[in-house]
């Protein structure tokens, strides 16, 4: 009797295990998903994802509606920047705006489309780690904006952008909301933060709002990251295009935000205006010092003193560099402010208390900075406030014992 007991359980587990197989997807690498709602998992999802793949799915729900993607369940290597394996989201099948870059175990929240189509990919390099992801999508209404549903294209002239549930309750836990602002090809975008409201954290690393240059999340041209209860001063795009994305995680949440945009015409200088230093002249222009092609040919030495360069000098501050990035021979470099000793034009983010601003080093080895090191820069600013040093602007590595000296420059008159 117990050995007929046994294998009639034996059949039934495995009818149920049978079943339970059949019913759970086999997810291949990439696809054309079309309809209402569908699911899309990594290769062998719930399994270690394979190495060394590119795995592309195009997604199409019905005319007239917009796709939102929702992530059930992520795992990939981690990495601050997502360089190694990583999913990317695109609002379009070809041309179209990415939406995000995902990576390690973060859920973001829903991501909606711009059109009918979305496109997702997913790259992984020799070595792997983690299950995979596993997402669903559903068709949308393009005017759907709940609790979930934010972002979008914004082409027309002026406008404003918010948070969902603004200004009724908090805006909720676990969503991503991207703007694509996108003007004509000769304008550019101002923003301007009425209000400002996201959970505060010294490093913006939980809920945030960045702000990138172009048509995507590039970090080389991220303007900020912004958190806290204190507005982001007002931004000017360097170009025609420009995407704000606010992000929540699945914890702490707070009112929000509102801001407005505008488009306006570029504003081109005919005429530079020199501005003179203690051993040469240089020129500023709307977009960049201007410099001779020898001017980095020439032996990097240092002149002067912080006291003979304060004046000359547009801005003044102590900060440690956070990121950089060459570019045409040239540093652009994040610096996180310790102090500021002159401000003058130089355009300053703030997130909490935290200050940042973004310079350019006009010859990539002089002055040469560093990454993690903390220095007192000063230079010049053109017109928008881009911050520029030349290797005849003064700039060393910040000492305590400086500070003194700083100090009594910050009130001196010139």
């Amino acid at each position: 009797m117990r050995y007929v007991f046994c294998v009639i359980w034996g059949f039934l587990l495995s009818a149920w295990v049978d079943s339970q197989s059949q019913r759970r997807p086999n997810f291949t690498c990439g696809g054309n998903l079309t309809g209402e709602s569908g699911m899309i998992g990594s290769e062998g999802y719930p399994g270690v994802y394979p190495s060394n793949t590119k795995c592309t799915w195009k997604i199409t729900v019905p005319e007239g509606r917009v796709v939102s993607l929702r992530f059930r369940s992520i795992d990939l290597e981690s990495d601050t920047l997502c360089r190694y394996d990583y999913v990317d989201v695109y609002s379009d099948h070809a041309g179209g705006q990415r939406l995000g870059r995902f990576c390690g175990t973060f859920r973001p929240g829903a991501l909606v489309s711009s059109t009918k189509r979305m496109l997702v990919q997913m790259v992984s390099d020799a070595n792997t780690a983690g299950s995979g992801f596993l997402a669903v999508f559903t068709a949308a209404h393009p005017n759907e904006r709940g609790d979930r549903y934010c972002g979008g294209r914004m082409v027309k002239p002026s406008g404003s952008f918010k948070t969902p549930n603004w200004p009724e309750r908090d805006y909720p836990a676990g969503v991503t909301c991207t703007w694509h602002f996108i003007a004509p090809s000769n304008q550019v975008i101002e923003l301007k933060f009425e209000k400002f409201d996201v959970e505060r954290d010294s490093y913006c690393r939980y809920d945030h709002v960045a702000i990138y240059n172009g048509g995507e999340m590039n970090e080389d041209k991220r303007i900020g990251k912004f958190c806290g209860d204190s507005p982001p001063a007002p931004i000017t795009s360097e170009g025609n295009q420009l995407v704000v994305n606010f992000l929540s995680d699945l914890s702490l949440t707070a009112d929000g935000f509102i801001g407005h945009y505008k488009f306006r015409p570029r504003r081109l200088r005919t005429t530079a205006a020199p501005v003179t230093t203690p051993t040469t002249s240089t020129t500023v222009t709307t977009a960049m010092v201007k410099y001779s092609p020898d001017l980095c040919k020439k032996k990097c030495e240092r002149n002067g003193t912080p006291e003979s360069h304060f004046c000359a000098s547009s801005f003044v501050i102590t900060g440690t560099v956070i990121t950089t990035a060459v570019r045409e021979g040239r540093v652009h470099a994040t610096i996180s402010i310790i102090s500021i000793y002159k401000e003058g034009d130089l355009t300053i983010q703030q997130a909490g208390k935290s200050m940042s601003t973004k310079i350019v080093v006009l010859c990539k080895k002089c002055p040469f900075i560093r990454r993690g090191l903390s220095y007192i820069l000063m230079g010049q600013t053109d017109e928008k406030g881009q911050g520029a040093i030349s290797p005849q602007n003064y700039v060393v590595a910040f000492k305590g014992k400086s500070q003194r000296v700083l100090d009594v420059l910050k009130y001196q008159r010139c």
